[in-house]
């Protein structure tokens, strides 16, 4: 450790530092925080070099999970070995730890208080835009051509209209978009990549690390299988040790498992992660309302770290909700703990298992392909987010209605929420004609919705 801390020129202290400068400006989502990163490490530290990072970023978006903190677990290992992974990846988590934890437990004990209701009404309109926003931002990246267009709705259909399971959908756009890769079909090898994140671009010649690979960074199928096993254990000991303690029926257990599940299908990004939790979450397990979801994604617009610790959110309620023989906040407290350590230990597991491997993947173009086919597919998940989040934030009765051997809610028009309607409206103006930054807009909004209940009240 101290040769490869004298080597890069960065001793581990200060390295430490700049993970928790990092941690503490990640706001926004994946698409800010990874340009935070690449600033802050690349254009200002020049740790690495452009090629490099991209390098780095295309493996981690590969992974199910959160990938700008996969990035930055990668690059703290790729500097500092398996301690500067770790410290860069739980400094990039701890933020927004602390502040969705402290924001649960106001929700649970101070949430009917006008003024608090009020900040959550106002986000909600806010989010739903963000959502929207999103949808718009990854199709202009993925959709590429009919092909990925057809592939998007596809997807849409399939999850709106027939609830297939947001697994299916990824692993069915995957193995298409492989085989299609294999094959050399052009609409799928078109699309992918990020392009420039940055407006400096460093060469890797010129960064502290060089052009070449360090030692610890180099293939070893034997360190590989050894880390995989330690972190395999530290996250499904506890899960099966809640399984044979408590049962498959408890809260707890069904936490474990269910964050465990979506550590390893949730591909496609933060708002790919959403979906999938909010129609588990919602209308199967039934431990949030579609409402409590948005102001989770709330929560987490607004505080740093990575966007899907709004789960942390989701767990705290669910386990608020069947406490059983402990205090209610005690169990919500435990549960949300829970949740999280089940959704970012596997982070870890991915980044020290394959990234030493990550070489033989630059290349891969099959590979290259599924990534692009699962991205375009996310594009028809994210899309029906944003119309679920639509229908339950705008209408107070939703119908069903049988079409096509599908059952879809549709809205009853006169019942729809005239004030979200009109501050979601403001909201898209600001952000689509006036472009104004996410965090202000979620702000204003909430400032905008408290006040307009401590004038008119919550009825």
């Amino acid at each position: 450790m101290n040769e490869q801390t004298k080597d890069h020129g960065v001793p581990f202290g200060e390295a430490m530092k700049v993970w928790a400068r990092v941690a503490a400006l990640s706001f926004g989502g994946p698409a800010g925080q990874i340009a935070v990163m690449h600033r802050i490490v690349v254009e200002e530290k020049r740790w690495i070099g452009e090629n490099r990072f991209l390098q780095a970023l295309n493996y981690c978006t590969l992974l199910p999970g959160p990938e700008a903190q996969q990035l930055a677990i990668y690059i703290g290992w790729l500097m500092h070995k398996t301690k500067g992974g770790l410290f860069a990846g739980t400094l990039f988590v701890l933020p927004g730890l602390i502040a969705i934890m402290a924001l649960s437990w106001i929700y649970v004990l101070l949430g009917k208080l006008t003024i608090v209701e009020g900040l959550f009404f106002g986000l909600k309109a806010a989010v739903l835009v963000v959502v929207v926003e999103a949808v718009l931002r990854v199709g202009k990246r993925a959709l590429r051509n009919n092909v990925m267009v057809a592939l998007a709705a596809i997807s849409f259909v399939a999850i709106f209209f027939y609830d297939v399971p947001f697994p299916v959908i990824v692993f069915g756009a995957g193995i298409v978009g492989y085989l299609a890769g294999r094959a050399g079909l052009e609409p799928f090898l078109a699309g992918g990549g990020h392009g420039k994140v940055g407006a400096k671009q460093v060469a890797d010649r010129e960064s502290l690390l060089g052009e070449e690979t360090p030692d610890h960074a180099r293939p070893n199928l034997r360190w590989s299988l050894s880390i995989a096993a330690v972190f395999l254990a530290l996250w499904l000991i506890p899960v099966a040790a809640l399984y044979v303690g408590l049962g498959g029926g408890n809260v707890f257990t069904k936490i474990a498992i269910f964050f465990s599940q979506m550590a390893v299908v949730t591909f496609g990004g933060a708002y790919a992660v959403l979906a999938y939790v909010a129609q588990q979450a919602v209308d199967h397990y039934h431990w949030v309302t579609a409402g409590e979801m948005l102001d989770g994604l709330g929560m987490a617009e607004t505080t740093p770290g990575p966007l899907i610790m709004v789960t942390q959110f989701v767990g705290f309620l669910a386990a608020w909700r069947e406490p059983g023989a402990m205090p209610p906040l005690l169990a919500a407290t435990l549960g949300g703990l829970l949740t999280t350590w089940v959704t970012f230990t596997p982070c870890f597991l991915w980044i020290f298992f394959g990234a030493p491997f990550v070489e033989g993947l630059r290349s891969n173009k099959a590979l290259g392909a599924a990534l692009g086919a699962i991205t375009a597919a996310v594009v028809g998940v994210i899309l029906n987010l944003a119309v679920w989040f639509g229908l339950h934030v705008l209408f107070a009765r939703i119908v069903p209605m049988h079409f096509l051997g599908a059952t879809v809610g549709v809205p009853v028009l006169s019942s729809v929420d005239v004030p979200s309607l009109v501050l979601a409206i403001a909201a898209a103006i600001a952000i689509f004609r006036f472009k104004v930054g996410m965090i202000a807009v979620l702000l204003g909004s909430a400032l905008v919705g408290m006040a307009y209940y401590l004038v008119v009240g919550s009825t």
